[in-house]
């Protein structure tokens, strides 16, 4: 088995300035080809603390990845590190690189400057990946029996995310292409509406009986639910593939309604797949959400085919003017219930013309509630020619995740509705 590991340089992460993403993408990249990180190492900006890191990660790895420290400032030196660790004569200037950085430059008005010329100067041991999106190259380094007798291979990535991303396809391929690598087949289902610990007490039995070879590992994702994902790692892929099917159609008749998808996927993809194939229309009523559920539905392309709007009715003389909500309604049952919730439903539907709505309202936190509707609770109304279907939902999380699980729970309502029809 080969193995990697990633190393971030940069004290900005360390102190907690920003947050490390790209350690979380190129360890998801790298498992995408059937190789496992070891490691994840955070270096500060000091050469001595780089060249002992990576010649230590080097001497215990077949291939090791960083990110940062490549910017045109005095305390981006992992370059120089980098020639120093690898033995590098001299530094030469890769025109591909410059080329793209000059045009980067004065697409921007900006005049290209001896400091940012530096940085498309690499060391002599290095192999170039053009970076066609930023100034700082993709450095590939092939080392050789007299530094480390397995050979590793390092490759130094720019430090900024889409930067990072937009190269990680030619670093993946460039692996793929260098190194003898196990095949690895991922089946990915997605569930969601039981929590991690209960779903799998429920596949515990299942489990058990997979073969030796087949492994299951639970990701939990407040937007997304649980995803399962089933792995074979060495695997072939004709007959595996087949195994994997096999017991991911056992997985779906114990999991039922709990699964909503056998690929990786999002609630409001799933739904943008069913409304769009089957040419019906949805819009929403959002009050405790805030337009959370609308901005995920407009997230999956194409969704202007379905989607036609939504009302962000926080206020009440909003719920009642715009939506058409009965102020007795708000009156006689209060305004987080399943009452209103389904008024407001059924107001942006008549408002919007569409097919499907789904409105929310409830008590995000901190503050508000009471004893029979407390912080945290939410009520969720679908409606459709069919009719509309309320559903309460309680969580006793923070603000921001309240209202995440709200928007999730709302959007597996809506989709375990229109699967119906």
């Amino acid at each position: 088995m080969i193995r990697a590991s990633i190393c971030t340089i940069g004290d900005e992460i360390l102190i907690g300035q920003i947050t490390d993403t790209n350690s979380t993408q190129i360890s998801k990249a790298l498992g995408s080809i059937g190789i496992r990180t070891d490691r994840i190492v955070s270096i500060a900006d000091r050469q001595e603390d780089i060249l002992q890191t990576l010649d230590q990660e080097l001497k215990n790895h077949d291939i090791v990845l960083t990110t940062g420290g490549l910017g045109p400032t005095k305390d981006d030196i992992t370059k120089e590190a980098l020639a120093k660790l690898t033995s590098s004569k001299g530094m030469y200037l890769h025109e591909g690189q410059f080329d793209v950085m000059s045009r980067i430059l004065h697409s921007r008005g900006l005049d290209v400057l001896d400091i940012n010329k530096a940085q498309a100067m690499v060391p002599d041991s290095a192999e170039v990946i053009v970076n066609q999106l930023g100034t700082a190259p993709v450095m590939v380094f092939r080392l050789s029996k007299e530094l480390y007798p397995h050979q590793p291979v390092l490759y130094s990535m720019p430090g900024v995310p889409f930067e990072t991303m937009a190269a990680l396809k030619d670093v993946m391929k460039d692996i793929r292409q260098h190194c003898h690598i196990q095949e690895i087949l991922h089946r990915n289902i997605m569930t969601y509406g039981m929590a991690e610990s209960a779903l799998s007490e429920l596949l515990e039995p299942w489990e058990d009986s997979l073969p030796s070879d087949m492994h299951l590992a639970y990701l939990p994702n407040p937007l997304t639910g649980v995803k399962l994902r089933l792995s074979i790692y060495n695997a072939d892929e004709q007959k595996d593939n087949i195994r994997l099917e096999e017991e991911t159609k056992r997985l779906e008749s114990i999991l039922g309604n709990l699964m909503y998808s056998d690929k990786e996927d999002t609630l409001e993809s799933a739904i943008g797949h069913v409304l769009s194939s089957s040419g019906q229309t949805l819009s929403a009523a959002e009050s405790c959400t805030g337009g959370e559920i609308a901005h995920l539905i407009t997230t999956v392309p194409g969704s202007s085919a379905y989607f036609l709007g939504s009302v962000t009715s926080y206020a009440v003389p909003v719920k009642e003017k715009v939506l058409g909500v009965p102020a007795e309604v708000i009156l006689d049952h209060g305004v987080v219930s399943a009452e209103v919730a389904a008024a407001m439903a059924e107001g942006v539907r008549k408002l919007t013309g569409s097919d499907w709505s789904v409105a929310t309202t409830g008590f995000a936190g901190p503050g508000g509630g009471d004893e029979r509707e407390p912080e945290g609770t939410v009520w969720v109304a679908v409606a459709s020619a069919a009719g509309t279907v309320t559903h309460r939902f309680e969580y006793h999380l923070d603000r921001k995740h309240n209202i995440q699980r709200f928007a999730a729970s709302a959007l597996h309502l809506l989709l375990q509705q229109i699967r119906k029809i």
